[in-house]
């Protein structure tokens, strides 16, 4: 059997490994990071126009876009959209949905315990844990400095 060293196996990989296009994928991650903010904007308007005040309109718009991003990963539609937008559709409110549905989607054969609630988290749970922790530690030594 003929054996191949590190090195070779790397060079060979190197050359067989797909080149990524990083105009075409900023290109898209513009795009369609642009046009979720436009929708997002679309509903900020939407709920200006019925009367809510600042605070009301900022929570019906994030709430909006959350539950667009679930419903589009339920059907299928934004893992498809990720694929075509890359960060462009990670970035936004509603890739924070995907992140929550996603595992929740993969293990419900599992059932609703111990597959749906156990699982929602693992991606955005990390997220949610660090960012509350660093925000409570930068409180902290805010409350600390300002005295």
């Amino acid at each position: 059997m003929d054996s191949i060293n590190q090195k070779d196996y790397y060079k060979y990989v190197k050359k067989k490994m797909p080149k990524p296009n990083y105009i075409k994928n900023c290109f898209w991650a513009f795009i369609v990071g642009g046009l979720i903010s436009d929708l997002g904007q679309l509903i900020t308007n939407f709920f200006k126009n019925t009367g809510l005040d600042k605070k009301s309109v900022a929570s019906a718009t994030s709430i909006t876009l959350v539950f667009l991003g679930a419903f589009l990963t339920g059907l299928g539609l934004y893992d498809r959209l990720g694929k075509k937008a890359g960060a462009g559709s990670i970035v936004p409110i509603t890739g924070f949905a995907n992140a929550i549905v996603s595992p929740a989607m993969e293990f419900k054969r599992e059932g609703f315990i111990l597959g749906v609630a156990s699982k929602m988290f693992v991606i955005a749970g990390p997220v949610l844990v660090y960012g509350y922790g660093s925000s409570i530690l930068i409180g902290i030594i805010y409350l600390l400095l300002k005295k």
